[in-house]
């Protein structure tokens, strides 16, 4: 976008009070059909009828200048029937923002709550919080909507892998793995959305959420390159087994309301203008709900990428690829005339307009005052029990990295002072990330920790860019008379950004040197805290003996000064784990970011990139975090060898076992699964949560990942108890390697699950049937 349940641990009060939340607010909002209407009666206004024949009445009683108008993100409405205008561009990210057009805080609606970066709940490896996120989002937004003060459809979530560590936009996506940033986007909508009844797939909608930027979008402004002129070069294989997974994951199973498409070329096409957009979003995926583009995405690919000869051209490139909305004002200046020119027909008007006006009516607005979810109102904005949730959020966010000889965590009892130093230490806004609300309060890093201790301040750099004379000296006198240390550096949006890529990972100008003279001064612990939504290579503090504990804490919103003091003190048991891969400086040296292959290509030096297909030196790999705990697995069931039965002819059975890897559509999948049970034992004095992982390892031979992530639960152990873990692998989703032609395959042969540091291999083999059609 353009900028111009058990799992979770929540407390039983919490979860009593997060149901009671429903049952407070304010009025309704109505949109259209409301009492004298000049509408009121018309077969569009009954919520008993159809969506799609509402939608087709409503349409069929619009001009064509009427519908033209309703192809953009501000539509004028249309008086004569009770229409009113809609503002369509509203976001919640990680939470209702005030980026876009269509939230305005204010009055009774002052600030919203702001959880966690999407990047640093991604690192909480736990499903049942980012839907209860999606949930509390989505009670917040429908009160807001019913104050008058925003709509119902939010741009939102950002599911884009995050293929390269230097993109600005990072810290808005679940990470670099395809099942990590599928799950997260399913888990996400549903909380959003939370359909309910309706029939054929129309069910009622809380919000609309959209997943964007379809396809392979994951530059913005690089060493000349930027996001509106590039042209993204990829395999059928990568938009097949990562670039798409995350999308599809949404239409499929998320069942999302909107898709939205990129400023950048796939190929040579705008994504904007692109066919797949019909014939696989809509088509394979089967979209129940509108296309969308990035912000005047259509003029970029006329105006930018000269993509059509005319502006109609244009606009009719965009509506018969299947895009529905326009965000920006191109397709509301162009598509009447592109009509009478004979590029587009009136049916394909038609058909945008109604996959919108569709929308619209799940969400209940054109059922006048009789709006669903109407009680919400001002006291659902920062509830108690939302601003719990939001504090937990970024404690499980929190991901500790190095904790040298049990230093974590600190006894306050022990400290007389601590010092509390860095650019980062009294942070506010910088805590929750881009495309952000109001929040409901700050608690900073100096602010948590003040709560535990007695403490010192220094900044040491008076911001992150940490240029030329800093007051690094008075940090270091600070912190020589100080107990213990927590440095709090990293980055902010003045770092990275939309639009703002990074050039390299270290950290920001002296930031080093600071740290370094800070630890070496203080005569006791040293705990380094890097507040980012990108990785940094932090090598020197990984080897350095004066640094005793790292942690990572993305950007975690609101409550994060609380939640990493909870941390620091051990009043929470840390369980994140790294959503990305840590790259050191030198992968960056000799990658560039507009090389889009996830593979590695040895004639040429080439690494590949994120854990499953990069095999070189990290600072910290993708899944890293520690605990307080130790925690063990024991596999307690598990196949040793599986069969696949086929289906098809002779000679596409034939096919498939000579090239030992079964297509997909060849293999009878109904049940065709691999359950894995595995028993956690937590061997510490600390009850805590821990993420089982379970990476597989195909065959060798199919220029599959080197290993992939193929299913995660995050649990919640008591000190000295075990708990265990069912998990159902589907052979036909989870064990598929995708071809050169973007065909997904079933590997036959030894396939290994890698536990934590269990490893169990089965044998999967082709079964044909006796009878061929």
């Amino acid at each position: 976008m353009a900028i111009s349940p058990s799992s979770l641990f929540p407390s039983l009060l919490l979860v009593v009070a997060l149901a009671a939340s429903a049952l407070v607010g304010g009025g309704s909002a109505a949109f259209a059909c409301g009492r004298g209407s000049p509408a009121a009666g018309l077969p569009f206004c009954q919520p008993g009828l159809p969506i799609r024949a509402r939608a087709r009445d409503l349409i069929g009683r619009l001009t064509v200048a009427e519908k033209v108008a309703m192809l953009v993100s501000r539509p004028a409405g249309v008086p004569r029937l009770g229409i009113p205008s809609y503002q369509w561009w509203s976001e919640a990210l990680h939470g209702v923002a005030k980026v876009g057009d269509g939230v305005h805080f204010g009055g009774e609606y002052p600030a919203a709550t702001s959880f966690p970066q999407v990047i640093s709940s991604a690192a909480s490896f736990n499903a049942s919080l980012w839907e209860l996120m999606g949930k509390v989002v989505s009670d917040e937004a429908r009160a807001l909507y019913n104050g008058l003060r925003a709509g119902l459809t939010y741009w939102s979530p950002n599911v884009n892998i995050y293929r390269d560590p230097r993109w600005g936009r990072g810290q808005e996506t679940p990470g670099e793995d395809p099942a990590v940033s599928a799950r997260y986007a399913v888990a996400y909508v549903r909380g959003l959305q939370q359909p309910s009844g309706g029939a054929r797939g129309f069910s009622r909608l809380k919000v609309a959420a959209c997943c964007k930027h379809y396809t392979a979008y994951d530059l913005d402004n690089w060493n000349g390159y930027d996001r509106f002129h590039f042209n993204a070069k990829v395999s059928k294989q990568d938009l097949e087994d990562t670039y798409n997974v995350p999308f599809k994951a949404c239409v499929v199973d998320g069942k999302v309301a909107s898709v939205m498409c990129s400023y950048n070329q796939v190929n040579g096409v705008p994504s904007c203008a692109d066919p797949n957009l019909r014939r696989i979003v809509r088509g394979q995926w089967r979209l129940n709900g509108y296309i969308v583009s990035d912000c005047d995405s259509v003029s970029v690919f006329y105006n930018e990428q000269h993509y059509g000869s005319r502006p109609e051209d244009a606009a009719a490139y965009a509506l018969k690829a299947g895009m529905d909305l326009e965000c920006g004002g191109f397709l509301g200046q162009y598509a009447e005339s592109a009509l009478r020119q004979g590029k587009v027909s009136e049916a394909d008007i038609d058909f945008a307009v109604t996959h919108t006006v569709a929308v619209q009516m799940r969400l209940g607005m054109f059922e006048g005052d009789n709006q669903p979810f109407r009680d919400l109102g001002p006291r659902d904005l920062c509830s108690g029990a939302h601003q719990s949730l939001a504090l937990e959020a970024a404690r499980q966010a929190i991901v500790l990295l190095k904790n040298r000889a049990g230093a974590l965590p600190l006894s306050p009892s022990r400290l007389r002072t601590v010092a509390v130093i860095g650019p980062n230490s009294d942070a506010t806004t910088t805590m929750i990330g881009n495309y952000a609300g109001i929040p409901c309060a700050y608690t900073s890093p100096l602010k948590g920790i003040s709560s535990y201790v007695k403490t010192v301040h220094a900044v040491g750099c008076t911001g992150v860019a940490c240029a030329r004379e800093q007051p690094i000296d008075a940090a270091v006198e600070v912190a020589r008379h100080a107990d213990a240390v927590v440095l709090v550096v990293g980055l902010d949006q003045s770092i990275e950004a939309e639009g703002r890529d990074r050039l390299d990972l270290l950290l920001p100008g002296r930031q080093q040197e600071l740290v370094t003279a800070v630890a070496k001064a203080s005569p006791g612990p040293t705990v380094l805290v890097i507040m980012s939504g990108s990785p940094v290579d932090v090598s020197f503090a990984e080897v350095d003996p004066n640094i005793a504990a790292i942690l990572w804490v993305g950007y975690p919103g609101q409550a994060g000064g609380a939640a990493i003091a909870d941390v620091i003190f051990g009043a929470y048991n840390p369980g994140g784990k790294l959503p990305v891969t840590w790259y050191p400086q030198s992968y960056v040296d000799r990658v560039p970011m507009t090389n889009m292959a996830m593979r590695p290509n040895p004639s040429t030096g080439y690494p590949g990139r994120t854990y499953r297909f990069y095999t070189g030196p990290v600072v910290y790999p993708f899944g890293h975090g520690l605990s307080y705990s130790k925690f063990t697995h024991t596999l307690a069931l598990a196949p040793s060898q599986l069969s696949v039965q086929l289906v098809g002819s002779r000679t596409e059975q034939l096919n498939s076992t000579l090239n030992r890897a079964v297509r997909v559509n060849h293999a009878r999948c109904d049940g065709l699964a691999v359950p894995v049970n595995v028993d956690v034992a937590n061997a510490g004095d600390r009850d805590g949560a821990h993420t089982v992982l379970v990476y597989w390892r195909p065959p060798a031979g199919h220029a599959a990942a080197t290993r992939q992530l193929v299913a995660f639960e995050k649990v919640h152990v008591p000190a000295g108890n075990r708990v265990s873990v069912a998990l159902v692998l589907d052979v036909c989703t989870h064990l598929t390697v995708a071809d050169a032609y973007g065909i997904r395959r079933i590997p036959m042969g030894e396939h290994s699950l890698e536990i934590g540091e269990l490893t169990h291999t089965f044998l999967l083999e082709a079964d044909t049937l006796p009878r061929y059609k």
